[in-house]
């Protein structure tokens, strides 16, 4: 038959991203992960790395998020319930996440390399749907809290580091292992939670028991089954425990007001809940809230740093394996020298991101017995925190850009990523809150500054540039110290600066040259623009985007 012509004939568009192990095909982490310890760990990351990037698992992500959860208040009936119904996809991923420990390796299985190992696995379930991270996470960061009292410890625990995801509205006894949240924030406080006004009543004088009365305005995966809170007592803020069952099967008062309708993590219920004469347990002595959850704070922050580097990674990859195989004005993107430039400079960001989030983790293994490690874990969490979490959407923006349209629109996956990654910025305190933290741990925590002091020298010697930024921010930082001239007006700047020393520091000592020294001059030198795809064109462009792309 003539005059019939083909109109749907598709070419020149890149397969999907799928169907290769996330962790194998990810260079600069399998090389942390044996750098920093938990080369042990190589079989069963290589196992879960192989199991998530099959493309029925990365489906998963995206069913999670098309049908949001859903609030229900009451049954039939007109009783009070207040669960939430999540789409069977996020179980699945919420069961994939306990059954690998994300929630719980180094409580379970306590050696050196543990956390390194548990990050590598966070940082692998991100990149299929970040939204589970977040009940993990709080999972795993409420442990040291419980410990603070030990008869509450010794029975949630147990259930807390369970390797088998029990979801369902049932007394916590009758369940094989429980998810744990926080409720902390409430409307007129914000990050200022000693401006709580929820208010606690011991049951009797001198016990553990207590009724609730206040609103919490953000309350995470609200179907968990129990919560770590805070609260006012008659001696100041203190920390208690929620569960949503009575001791004896009755529910607990925790009314859900509402979901959150948010930018991202979509797939996670977010809500408002107010509690009435809710029964709690006391975590710590009253008035001592803010140093019982401190080590909980800690933990979730470097979950923080770990998401924000892999959805950056995720994107990268992504944009690198989009310009391996999409051709425009004859040749391949990744062959074209100025998007040779933008692979090249988000590849840097990507793997300074990674270095440090990793580096960061160790300490968490090795601060139980050194004391410099401890110190430095204070302020390399809050320090990466700022910094990876800020940077991350950037990032994530330009990787999005390199896929033209395509890269605007929700099947590419790219859009999703750009409206998560921003969260990782804000939960567990904002840019502001972080930078004046990291002042306060060289105020009051003496033994801070001399480690990170000395984890900078390790990479002295080799880069005159490195030498020469490290020189003028040490200098700025003893000297307004010394002379308590030390302005919050210029925190962000401060911490800026040695985030960006630590990463070259990292890439000096552990990545190619290529890599080390294109960072040191775009970041350290000012050899780079403001925008990304502006490094020097004697830059080693192939060098870095290779080793950013997605090994298949």
């Amino acid at each position: 038959m003539t005059g019939i012509h083909k109109t749907h004939e598709v070419f020149n568009q890149p397969p999907p991203l799928s169907g290769h192990n996330l962790y194998a095909s990810d260079r600069v982490l399998t090389e942390a992960v044996h750098r920093e310890g938990a080369g042990w760990a190589e079989e069963e990351l290589q196992t879960f790395g192989e199991e998530l990037g099959r493309p029925e698992i990365l489906a998963l992500g995206v069913d999670a998020n098309r049908q949001t959860p859903e609030l229900r208040t009451h049954d039939a009936r007109g009783y009070r319930i207040d669960e939430v119904v999540y789409h069977p996809a996020w179980h699945e991923l919420m069961r994939r996440g306990v059954e690998a420990e994300i929630h719980a390796l180094p409580w379970n299985r306590p050696q050196p390399g543990a956390h390194v190992a548990r990050a590598a696995k966070h940082f692998l379930l991100t990149q299929v749907e970040p939204g589970v991270l977040c009940p993990l996470t709080m999972t795993f960061a409420a442990v040291p809290a419980l410990r603070c009292e030990p008869e509450v410890a010794e029975v949630w625990v147990p259930r807390a580091t369970s390797k088998v995801y029990d979801f369902g509205a049932r007394p916590a006894n009758e369940k094989a292992g429980t998810i744990l949240g926080m409720a902390m924030t409430e409307k007129q406080g914000g990050s200022d939670v000693r401006a709580n006004t929820t208010r606690a009543q011991p049951l009797a004088e001198g016990g553990s028991e207590y009724l609730l009365t206040g609103h919490k305005w953000f309350c995470s995966a609200p179907m968990s089954d129990a919560f770590l809170t805070l609260a006012q007592t008659d001696a100041g803020l203190t920390c208690f425990l929620v569960p949503r069952w009575l001791p004896d099967g009755t529910r607990n008062p925790f009314h859900i007001q509402r979901l959150k309708d948010k930018l991202g993590n979509r797939s996670n219920a977010s809500s408002e809940i107010e509690y009435r004469d809710t029964w709690a347990r006391r975590l710590g002595d009253e008035g001592r809230g803010i140093p019982t959850i401190i080590e909980m704070v800690q933990h979730t922050r470097l979950d923080c740093i770990l998401g924000s580097a892999s959805l950056a990674r995720q994107a990268v990859a992504h944009a690198c394996h989009h310009a391996a195989h999409r051709a425009a004005f004859g040749r391949l993107l990744k062959d074209q020298p100025l998007m040779q430039n933008v692979l090249a400079d988000i590849a840097l960001d990507s793997e300074a991101a990674t270095v440090l989030a990793m580096r960061t983790t160790k300490t968490y293994d090795e601060s139980e017995n050194d004391e410099h490690e401890r110190a430095l874990r204070r302020v390399l969490t809050a320090i990466g925190k700022y910094w990876v979490t800020k940077r991350a959407p950037a990032t994530v923006y330009e990787a999005l850009e390199c896929h033209g349209g395509n890269g605007f629109v929700e099947e590419s996956v790219l859009p999703r990523i750009y409206r998560e990654v921003p969260l990782l910025s804000i939960w567990e305190g904002s840019g502001n809150v972080i930078c004046l933290d990291v002042l306060r741990a060289f105020a009051k925590e003496p033994e801070t500054l001399p480690a990170l002091l000395d984890e900078l020298a390790l990479a002295r010697g080799q880069d005159r540039r490195y030498d020469s930024f490290v020189d003028t921010v040490v200098d700025s930082v003893v000297g307004e110290l010394e002379t308590q001239a030390v302005h919050q007006a210029d925190a962000r700047r401060l911490v800026e600066n040695l985030a960006l020393a630590l990463q070259a520091g990292l890439l000096i000592r552990h990545s190619p040259a290529a890599v080390a020294d294109a960072f040191c001059g775009a970041r350290l030198a000012g050899r780079g623009g403001h925008a990304y795809g502006t490094l020097p064109g004697d830059t080693a462009f192939n060098e870095i985007v290779e080793r950013a792309m997605p090994q298949i």
